[in-house]
């Protein structure tokens, strides 16, 4: 299958692990030497419409990615790619949830 930035763009990112909605790709990240696309990148969201700052971006690189669909994208975050103590306590949650 082949996809424009523009329709990945419209595709919401879910990590089948915990079932967290992660939000629309906003960008990606390409490896110059070999024209592939190395991470898709979703911006942080504003806390309190940005007075608070902002949440730290998600970088999802590409062999994270399980399926690409008509309408999400379905992820399995590694553990370096959970960064924030939160999203960490999620992943705990919906393993005890699931076994």
């Amino acid at each position: 299958m082949i996809c424009s930035l523009e329709d990945i763009r419209t595709k919401e990112v879910i990590d089948i692990l915990t079932g967290e909605r992660l939000g629309f790709i906003d960008d990606v990240r390409m490896n110059l030497e070999t024209s592939e696309i190395a991470a898709l990148i979703i911006y942080g969201r504003d806390k309190l419409f940005g007075l608070l700052g902002k949440d730290e971006d998600i970088i999802i690189p590409c062999r994270e990615i399980e399926v690409i669909g008509h309408d999400v994208i379905l992820i399995r975050r590694s553990e370096r790619t959970l960064s924030s103590g939160a999203t960490n306590n999620r992943k705990i949650f919906a393993e005890k949830l699931f076994r």
